[in-house]
């Protein structure tokens, strides 16, 4: 059978986005500048960013029965995704709290997952057949660890290329890495997995030796406004960033970059030239602002590249 497109297991999660000058302290309460919401969860964003750059997509997921979960619906049909996500009438869709510097687009967040923190072994193995049907897998760690680790290994005994971004950051056992063709940390998330302190390329090459060490294929860093690291244990290189504007808002970036990245794999694209794309993803996604709705076209990213 020709494996083709991307599936992405990840959570969905209303994104309750609040912009201030700061944060406020305990105890506190400031005004702020403006509040948008819209649709936000790593899987999600990461699953409309490839589907934007031009991949077929699956996205697994569990929705609750309500407003939230119903408008994640609508968004899937209206992007062209695949929507693997029943709804449960017993759990809320997820929500995430995101905080927004004025002046530097940097963010801070909490995610309460919601019905997609119940996602379970059971719900990955009803779904085997379509992981083991595409060219690309890519998960993270908002969902249960043990779903994401089972359909690593579902992925990975299939021949199916495997993503892991392990975001957000959380104390794994090394068997995970094995599972793993790319394993795409940022700064934070790579320092935390490999007690080397991540802030420029030299740190991320030895953070990336750790994992490479621990058994991943690739190790992809993202390192913000220094660009990225795709690094084996054979080659290092450092993939810049792509300046499309003014940067109003960076939540959502390393989505954005993940999505673009799987899906450049998905067309056969090389992972040098796959990192390219991404960096260029979320160059553009940067310039504006909220999550899912930030994602540019594919004809956008390739007007960034010069294509």
């Amino acid at each position: 059978m020709t494996k083709k497109g991307v599936v992405i297991l990840g959570i969905y999660v209303a994104d309750l986005a609040f912009r201030a000058g700061r944060q406020p302290e305990m105890g506190e309460t400031i005004l702020g500048t403006s509040f948008a919401m819209g649709p936000g969860g790593k899987g999600s964003n990461q699953t409309v960013a490839a589907a934007r750059a031009g991949a077929a997509v699956t996205f697994i997921t569990k929705l609750g029965k309500d407003n939230f979960g119903d408008a994640a619906l609508a968004m899937y049909e209206l992007e062209g995704v695949k929507a693997l996500a029943p709804q449960d009438p017993n759990v809320s869709t997820g929500a995430a709290y995101i905080f927004v510097q004025d002046g530097t687009g940097s963010n801070a967040i909490i995610v309460v997952p919601g019905a997609a923190g119940t996602i379970t072994l059971d719900d990955v193995e009803e779904n085997a057949a379509t992981i083991r049907s595409a060219k690309v897998f890519m998960t993270q760690l908002e969902q249960p660890i043990p779903a994401a680790v089972r359909a690593l290994e579902i992925a990975k005994e299939a021949g199916v290329i495997t993503i892991f971004n392990p975001a957000p950051a959380a104390p794994l056992d090394d068997s995970i890495y094995k599972l793993c063709d790319y394993v795409t940390p940022n700064e934070s998330e790579a320092s935390m997995l490999t007690g080397v302190t991540v802030t420029d390329l030299a740190g991320a090459k030895k953070a990336a030796d750790v994992l490479i060490a621990k058994g991943a294929g690739a190790v992809l860093i993202t390192l913000g406004g220094q660009g990225s690291l795709l690094h084996t244990k054979d080659s290092s290189v450092h993939i810049p960033i792509f300046n499309a504007g003014k940067v109003v808002d960076t939540t959502g970036a390393g989505d954005a970059f993940n999505g673009g990245f799987a899906a450049a794999l998905a067309r056969g694209e090389s992972p040098e030239a796959a990192a390219r794309f991404g960096s260029a993803t979320a160059g553009i996604s940067v310039t504006r602002l909220g999550t899912a709705p930030s994602m540019p076209y594919l004809k956008e990213t390739l007007s960034l590249l010069g294509k």
